[in-house]
């Protein structure tokens, strides 16, 4: 526990090397800041981007971790809605609420905008977090979520419900009557868009991934059939179900251009693909395959703040369902640990807890 002004922290050293160190507990420095006494933290799929040296940082040496719950402990003179000891959560980035962007509902590129667990702003996989513009970055805990979910609405509930959301939105009523949905990367977020897709709701469902217990969980998450593209003729399944057309709808939640370009492969002509795969790197798209099949397109960071409330209802509508989808609650000591097995793909969502 922390004492004498220190914390226990994941601080990224380098590629593939975490370490839990003692840091300073972080104080008030604005009137708008909030320090969050932090009661559970998530291991995410994007801080794996960062942690195996594929998402460019100017330096090293900063707290990890993007997704927590926990308790406010101290707060600026402009903070007015919350108070010491209230329980909360925050989407994994900060914004203003004002600004362009915010007023539009596009909160994930808020002017102000900054991700926890990056260079610009020291993440949550610690005992305390600092939580700057908290008027309209924090929400106050959910009642009707079990404390042991809460740490899912910060990233990857949202995300995924985004994801599908996207796509769906871009299909006209025609198109939605018997629309196949097919997710690629069935880790944690791409999990939550099958539940997410099942719940719109699409007609047919397609997990594809290459780990066996990731397409497992996915059946039980909604999908109609999991294919592992290791073993399976993917192309071959997805357009034998179509019709020979491809799926109607593609999200691509891996941040790989392998996965990408299995995505222009799989879908039919005027298909949707909705990526939040965090691609780190330039990607190479096809002209000819873009023209030749229509397809409609969209990227990018999901905008928690504009879709917690439907994100919130999927989360509370599937409590049984989601009731263990976090694999381990572990101490923060085993953080080194787990991010090597997380890495590995031998296991699912992980949470540090903090007595």
């Amino acid at each position: 526990m922390a004492s004498s002004g220190t914390m226990k922290a994941v601080v990224f050293k380098g590629p593939n090397h975490v370490v839990v160190e003692q840091r300073p507990i972080p104080q008030v420095q604005d009137d708008t800041d909030a320090v969050v006494k932090v009661v559970t933290s998530g291991l995410c799929g994007s801080d794996l981007h960062i942690y195996r040296g594929h998402q460019p940082v100017s330096h090293h040496d900063f707290i990890l971790g993007h997704e927590f719950v926990g308790t406010i402990h101290k707060v600026g003179p402009g903070v007015k809605s919350f108070k010491e000891g209230d329980l909360v959560l925050s989407p994994f980035t900060i914004s203003c609420g004002d600004c362009f962007y915010c007023t539009r509902s596009q909160t994930g590129r808020c002017v102000r905008s900054k991700v926890f667990g990056s260079v610009p702003l020291e993440g949550a996989q610690a005992e305390y977090v600092l939580v700057p513009l908290a008027e309209t970055s924090l929400y106050h805990a959910p009642q009707d979520v079990p404390k042991e979910l809460l740490v899912l609405l910060a990233d990857i509930v949202p995300t995924g419900y985004f994801a599908c959301k996207n796509a769906w939105d871009r299909l006209s009523d025609e198109e939605r009557k018997d629309a196949t949905c097919v997710v690629i990367g069935n880790g944690p977020v791409g999990l939550c868009a099958v539940s997410a897709a099942a719940a719109l709701p699409f007609k047919r469902i397609f997990a594809v991934d290459s780990i066996p217990q990731r397409l497992e969980q996915a059946k039980k998450h909604g999908a109609h059939q999991s294919i592992n593209f290791q073993s399976e003729d993917v192309d071959m399944i997805i357009k034998g179900a179509t019709g020979g057309r491809g799926a109607d709808v593609i999200l691509e939640v891996v941040g790989a251009e392998a996965a990408l370009q299995m995505a222009i492969k799989l879908a039919r002509p005027f298909g949707v693909i909705s990526s939040v795969g965090v691609h780190t790197h330039s990607v190479t798209l096809s002209g000819p395959d873009l023209y030749n099949k229509n397809l409609r397109l969209s990227f990018g960071r999901c905008p928690v703040r504009a879709v917690f409330v439907p994100a919130l209802k999927l989360l509370q509508d599937n409590v049984d369902l989601f009731k263990n989808f976090v694999q381990h609650v572990i101490p923060i000591d085993s953080a080194t640990e787990y991010y090597k097995l997380f890495n590995e793909g031998k296991i699912l969502k992980t949470v540090f807890e903090f007595k």
